[in-house]
């Protein structure tokens, strides 16, 4: 497919050459085409929300976002995860940028890298709303904590 400069109504943006639709609101088409930017961009957030939408990720994310730095030991006690499945998931996290790992001693703590997801998961309120909490009869992966352990 072609493609040619468009000059429309004072912003300038690539348009395939045989559109096959027409243009009611030239500056629309202009606005939705620089909101899509590079397919590159696309992609790259794509990734993120698949990262966010595995419960067991996003429920690690967010408790390295509001922990910070945090062992996989006391990431499984948070997340009501073993070890092995933080482990996995931590490592699939770090090849995509998304955690950092640093050494303390024999420990390795993991914060979060990527500042774009930082920024997504302070949107999410701190609390889950009650409607979203399970009822103490039902079965969850994510265990409503009743108290915390003394420190």
């Amino acid at each position: 497919m072609a493609w040619q400069p468009s000059a429309i109504i004072g912003c300038v943006h690539l348009v395939p050459v045989d559109l096959s639709h027409r243009v009611i609101d030239g500056e629309a088409v202009c606005a939705a085409l620089g909101a899509i930017g590079d397919c590159g961009d696309v992609s790259g957030w794509a990734q993120r929300f698949k990262v966010l939408a595995d419960p067991s990720r996003l429920a690690l994310l967010l408790c390295i976002h509001r922990a910070g730095p945090i062992s996989v030991t006391d990431l499984a006690v948070a997340a009501g995860l073993n070890d092995t499945t933080v482990s996995q998931a931590l490592r699939l996290l770090r090849a995509g940028g998304i955690v950092a790992a640093r050494r303390d001693g024999r420990i390795v703590r993991y914060r979060l890298a990527d500042n774009h997801i930082a920024a997504l998961l302070d949107q999410l309120p701190a609390e889950a709303p009650e409607h979203d909490q399970p009822s103490r009869h039902s079965q969850s992966r994510y265990p409503v904590n009743q108290g915390h352990a003394a420190h």
